[in-house]
């Protein structure tokens, strides 16, 4: 498990991260919730998987995207799902 799941990268900005979220949860709940039992609560993938009731892989594959698409957005990138 990753104890240190929840705690924000040094120089993150919150309002930042919780705008791409939001923005992140219109496009895909799934994905945003994933990154609220990952992140926030810090939950193990196996965790996450469990209390959403899907796959440990499904799990992966979301977070490991959602991770991709905030970072992006929080850097100012332009997405595909911008229109």
């Amino acid at each position: 498990q990753d104890f240190h799941a929840n705690v924000p990268a040094p120089g993150v900005d919150l309002l930042d991260l919780d705008n791409a979220l939001k923005e992140l949860e219109a496009i895909d709940a799934e994905r945003a919730r994933i990154v609220e039992l990952r992140h926030f609560a810090g939950l193990s993938i196996e965790e996450t998987a469990e209390t959403l009731g899907i796959s440990p892989s499904t799990v992966k594959r979301g977070w490991l995207a959602a991770k991709t698409w905030i970072r992006h957005r929080m850097d100012g990138g332009s997405l595909p799902h911008d229109e």
